[in-house]
């Protein structure tokens, strides 16, 4: 067996692979001279030791050499050449489509699809048109180095008028092929208002590549502008095709995931309450962001006889549509136990762990339900608002006031579904005027990334900053919260929960 060193066989795997893609073996085949090449019958210094073989040849036979070593080298030398490009070109290509298949969202995806395809065109700015031809979206445009006002007027321009437009609206079959508009000043039949378009943003060329598979089907169209008449070369078309069929392959994944993240959203949407309930002498506020697994984290606020008002927040275990179906029946069932005997919390959340107990064993859940009595403006004499809550695993509330911001000091309990028998104590207390009570479900706290201890410090500190001016909007207070707490927001390529804030002020 022969011993070939690792750099000859990495050499020579890059080789294989460049003429696998490229097409090498023909070149080979056009550049090689007839017969036997030359390189193998040229012939060669003996390698003696003691000898150096880079002493010049007797003068009777370096003639012969140079010649031979001349025809040797110019095909060859040619060759390597093309070789040393194909693989740099498919270094750079898989660099590329690394860094596009680390992205994790759509938005994150066009914007990298830009920057690969301006940097193997040779442009400097470009838009994307998502527009997936199923009609089922979503649609957008994205620009790189186009300000939002720039491509407002790129869409002033007829889109019949347009490469991208053209792509969009082909009625053909198949794959269309890309669009290369190399000088448009000197085309004649360029659209007025596309020529003065390309003036007033300084663009002289465009290159349009449709972003189409025979299995994704065509998803929108990316356009990279030059400031000077220009296009792409051959090998530049080449690189960019290959890069622009995965990315189409990548778009077209990211583009399920998002239908559904959007589909799981407007469910859990549809199973929460479309509107709160007004209670003379307390004001409502809701806000419920909805991780991409679509989790089953729930709130609800009912009116009860007698003035009184029932709040609720949960969270179902697990992810996806068999936890936002639990969440569902659980919220509807927590409704009809409130309405029952809503003024026992305890006695609502024992029948709910029973109920779950039965129906669905496998599944656990937390949840808060509190009855509150609120105190209807003015206030008589020594007349407080109420509230009597009990918790089956779940988070303390918060008061948020001008003169404290501190936890309801709760009793510990375990989830539901838990035990084979749930019982905990309830815990009574009276919101000052102007106090606003934060009911919310683990998954804020788990969204900071912090132990939990270090999750409750950061909302405590939230809570405690919000402005004196908003701490009679139970909205402001929520929303001020959510900022503080998750600056960055979900990220919607987090697997993370679900959050829901449930804010009630009290007048």
């Amino acid at each position: 067996m022969l011993d070939i060193p690792l750099c000859l066989r990495v050499d020579v795997d890059a080789v294989i692979a460049a003429q696998i893609d490229m097409g090498v073996c023909d070149a080979i085949g056009q550049n090689a001279p007839a017969g036997r090449p030359a390189i193998m019958s040229a012939p060669h210094l003996p390698k003696v030791a003691g000898i150096d073989s880079a002493v010049p040849a007797a003068a009777h036979t370096a003639a012969s050499l140079t010649s031979s070593a001349a025809a040797a080298t110019a095909p060859g030398a040619m060759i390597q050449d093309r070789l040393a490009g194909w693989v740099s070109d498919l270094t750079t290509l898989h660099e590329l489509t690394e860094r596009l298949a680390r992205t994790g969202t759509l938005d994150e995806a066009l914007h990298e699809l830009l920057r690969a395809g301006a940097a193997l065109v040779g442009a400097r700015r470009g838009m994307v048109v998502l527009e997936p031809a199923d009609g089922r979206g979503p649609s957008s445009t994205v620009g790189l180095g186009l300000a939002h006002a720039d491509l407002g007027h790129i869409e002033t321009v007829p889109r019949s008028a347009t490469a991208y437009g053209r792509i969009l609206d082909a009625r053909t079959t198949g794959v269309p092929g890309p669009v290369a508009q190399a000088d448009l000043f000197h085309d004649e039949s360029l659209d007025p208002r596309h020529r003065e378009v390309a003036a007033r943003l300084g663009y002289a060329a465009s290159y349009a590549l449709p972003l189409a598979t025979d299995d994704a089907g065509r998803l929108g169209v990316a356009v990279w502008f030059y400031d000077e008449p220009a296009e792409p070369v051959d090998r530049q078309r080449h690189l960019v095709g290959l890069y622009g069929r995965y990315a189409t392959e990548h778009l077209a994944r990211l583009l399920e995931l998002d239908r559904a993240r959007r589909q799981m959203a407007t469910i859990a949407d549809e199973l929460l309450p479309s509107r709160l309930p007004r209670v003379p002498g307390v004001r409502l506020a809701a806000r419920h962001l909805s991780g991409p697994r679509g989790g089953g984290e729930w709130y609800d606020a009912l009116p009860l006889p007698e003035g009184a008002l029932g709040l609720a927040v949960g969270s179902v275990s697990g992810s996806g549509p068999s936890a936002l179906a639990a969440m569902g029946r659980l919220r509807a069932s927590l409704r009809a136990y409130a309405v029952m005997e809503g003024e026992d919390p305890v006695a609502v959340l024992s029948d709910l762990e029973l109920l779950l107990r039965l129906t669905e064993p496998a599944r656990s859940a937390t949840a808060l339900f509190a009855y509150c009595e609120p105190a209807a403006a003015p206030h008589p004499e020594g007349h407080e608002s109420r509230i009597v809550l009990a918790g089956a695993g779940h988070t303390p509330p918060l008061i948020v006031g001008q003169h404290r911001t501190e936890f309801v000091e709760t009793s510990l309990s375990a989830p539901l579904g838990m035990l084979a028998c749930w019982e905990a104590p309830s815990v009574e207390f009276s919101p000052a005027h102007g106090e606003t009570v934060l009911l919310y479900t683990d998954g804020l706290l788990r969204r900071t990334g912090d132990p939990m201890d270090r999750a409750f410090t950061r909302l405590h500190a939230a809570a405690a900053s919000v402005p004196k001016a908003a701490r009679d909007d139970p909205g402001a207070i929520a929303d001020h919260v959510l900022r503080t707490v998750l600056p960055d927001g979900l990220g919607a390529g987090d697997d993370g929960e679900d959050v829901v804030i449930l804010a009630a002020w009290f007048e």
